[in-house]
């Protein structure tokens, strides 16, 4: 999917990808230092009343009956917070009212190799199901006598304040990523704005309402629109220089032939006149291939913008002056819809479409406009109809062949269906032939629109 995204959804993706990313690592980083930190800070409360406790277990030098720490916590039963002295072994010496006849688990007894004249800190199981957070040290009272005291709290108050601390960090960094994203945001349509004024350029260009880019984008796309307009300018170059050369060509080649023609014309015998015929065959190849040249040249690589609708009415008018001896009537059906490509090209096309169909229609001929939609785009459709005789399959497809006529009888030289289907498919368009309502033949040029 990604591959297929717009420059605005990667850097955009990109850009809430690694904020939330960043974020959730600061996040953590944070939430673990300061858990950390609530830690010490209890285990530094912890370890007061651990020296306390040592110190009351020296001052009353073994006669411990009386031994405690003057917290109504530790004397409350199971209220969370206790201590022990016990010996190596884990059997009691003394241990607080809170614990009654229970005892805390000895921390020496899982870290053996630790020096045990160090402080261990761990969390804990306690007499009532709860955690607790236990500090303990090994304490050693002279003459080989050693006792082991620990003192435990009620860990729920490290977890109320490091969840406390999670929420105002998830809350506080999730306003931050969508501050972040939509900073991003704006960045980037900001930054990507000359493209999007290059885009609308070139659409205007396509549509032929403007002929190049106009100066003044920033110095990182500035060599692309430079670019661009040398390759229009030198496609226009192209063209022009097409047109003319095939232009040179049909006169050189024309008028040798004329002076041929008028030679045999003015002979007598089989000879002249079987020149004469080849003259004629040779004229009639050398325009088709003349026209198919400069319908290649004619067609740029940005086309121009046509109106339809004039350009059918215009004809529509020719061919009734054309052909006002046989009383054709034209219906013209035409919706308001523009061509993409040249106004001489699409005059070739439906010109002759409508002419072939002037030519076999009995008394009518319909000629209809439409948009419609192609897999490549906007597109738009020419349905031209006569009453005539028709053709039957076989002869509509050889009658879109070069030079084809299956009656000799009307005039013309049997290449106005195939330059239309060629011209109409250096367009990207189709010319399909069909049978009319009435009978007669349809033909129907799909071409692209705007």
């Amino acid at each position: 999917m990604m591959r297929n995204a717009s420059l605005a959804a990667r850097l955009f993706i990109a850009a809430a990808v690694w904020s939330a990313i960043v974020l959730a690592l600061a996040g953590a980083v944070l939430a673990s230092i300061y858990r950390n930190s609530l830690e010490q800070s209890f285990d530094e409360r912890l370890a007061i009343y651990l020296k306390t406790l040592v110190a009351e277990l020296v001052r009353q030098d073994q006669d411990w009956s009386t031994l405690a720490l003057g917290e109504p916590r530790f004397d409350l039963p199971l209220s969370g917070w206790y201590w022990q002295v016990v010996n190596p072994d884990g059997t009691p010496v003394r241990v607080s009212a809170s614990l009654y006849d229970r005892i805390l688990p000895v921390l020496i007894n899982s870290d053996p190799d630790k020096d045990q004249t160090a402080m261990r800190e761990a969390y804990v199981d306690g007499p009532d199901g709860n955690q607790l957070r236990e500090v303990e040290r090994v304490i050693d009272l002279g003459q080989g006598r050693r006792v082991v005291v620990s003192v435990a709290a009620d860990a729920a108050e490290i977890a109320t304040e490091v969840q406390r601390f999670d929420t105002a960090i998830l809350i506080g960094f999730a306003l931050l990523g969508l501050g972040l994203v939509a900073t991003a945001s704006l960045q980037i349509a900001y930054g990507l704005r000359p493209l999007t004024r290059i885009s609308r350029e070139i659409a205007e260009i396509r549509a032929g309402r403007a002929e190049r880019i106009s100066p003044g984008a920033p110095r990182e796309i500035a060599p692309l629109a430079r670019e661009i307009n040398e390759l229009l300018e030198s496609n226009r170059g192209i063209v022009e220089r097409a047109r003319t050369q095939v232009g040179n060509l049909a006169h050189g080649l024309k008028t040798p032939l004329s002076v041929i023609s008028n030679e045999a014309t003015a002979a007598r015998g089989p000879l002249a006149e079987k020149v004469g015929e080849q003259v004629g065959i040779m004229r009639e190849q050398i325009d088709h291939h003349l026209r198919r040249a400069r319908i290649a040249a004619g067609v740029p690589a940005v086309a121009g913008v046509t109106e339809v609708v004039p350009v059918v009415e215009a004809l529509a008018r020719t061919m009734e002056k054309v052909h006002c001896g046989r009383a054709l009537v034209l219906d013209l059906e035409l919706q308001p819809v523009r061509f993409r490509g040249e106004r001489q090209d699409l005059e070739e096309m439906v010109g002759n479409l409508v002419d072939n169909a002037c030519k076999w229609a009995d008394g009518r001929v319909s000629i209809a406009v439409a948009p419609a939609e192609a897999a490549g785009g906007p597109a738009l459709h020419i349905v031209v109809d006569d009453d005539g005789p028709g053709l039957p399959e076989a002869q509509r497809e050889a009658v879109a062949r070069r030079g084809e006529r299956l009656d000799e009888t009307k005039p013309g030289s049997g290449l106005g269906l195939a330059i239309v289907s060629d011209l109409a498919a250096l367009y990207g368009g189709t010319l399909t032939l069909a049978v009319a309502p009435a009978g007669g033949l349809r033909t129907l040029l799909s071409l692209p629109a705007v």
